[in-house]
């Protein structure tokens, strides 16, 4: 089985990624690695910052790792919050301050447009790769769902009457941003593999 250390800590990210991965990939966070430590995301996009991540975890491990970095990119807002999604409120990174803050600058906005956007930086034998996902939807006006993390409480993806907090796993799976990424990796790891074995 391979193994392939996920720079992060979060453990609402890591239960979505090992719901996506087939069974011949373990995936560990940080802190199964022993890893305990915050990676700085101090750049202007999700691409640089998600690099930063695998980047950091390669030089202390030297092990095959991947990271992603997510953004919630609202259209009448500019793109915002895009890559301080998590920190949009503050340095304190509170999910609820964020989404309060995101309502109130849209309550009086028609356009609710909207688009999450992951990017994952894969590091395989010291080289890098990236996998983007978009899924596109609207911004609700008030909070609905109690499942989900980050924004998943006012996103309702395209197709769907339900935000992504309304949901069940394998349901935000069908539109997920950070499932259409991941797909892109795997798809990728399992030719690489095959490409090895030729």
């Amino acid at each position: 089985m391979s193994v392939l250390i996920f720079a992060t800590n979060n453990n609402n990210k890591i239960q979505e990624i090992r719901s996506i991965l087939d069974n011949d990939m373990q995936i560990i966070g940080l802190r199964e690695a022993g890893i305990i430590t915050d990676i700085p995301e101090p750049h202007p996009t999700l691409e640089e910052n998600a690099r930063e991540k695998s980047t950091f975890i390669f030089k202390i491990t030297n092990s095959n790792c991947f990271s992603e970095d997510t953004g919630l990119e609202v259209i009448a807002l500019n793109g915002e919050p895009g890559v301080k999604s998590a920190r949009y409120a503050g340095d304190e990174n509170d999910n609820q301050k964020n989404i309060e803050k995101l309502l109130h600058k849209m309550s009086s906005v028609n356009d609710r447009t909207a688009q999450f956007r992951t990017v994952i930086s894969l590091i395989l034998k010291g080289e890098e790769f990236q996998f983007e996902g978009i899924c596109k939807g609207i911004i609700t006006e008030m909070q609905r769902g109690e499942k989900g993390f980050g924004y998943d409480s006012i996103f309702i993806p395209d197709g769907s009457d339900k935000t992504f907090a309304e949901m069940e796993l394998a349901d935000k799976n069908i539109f997920s941003h950070r499932k259409k990424a991941t797909s892109k990796l795997i798809d990728f790891l399992n030719n690489y593999h095959g490409k090895n074995q030729n």
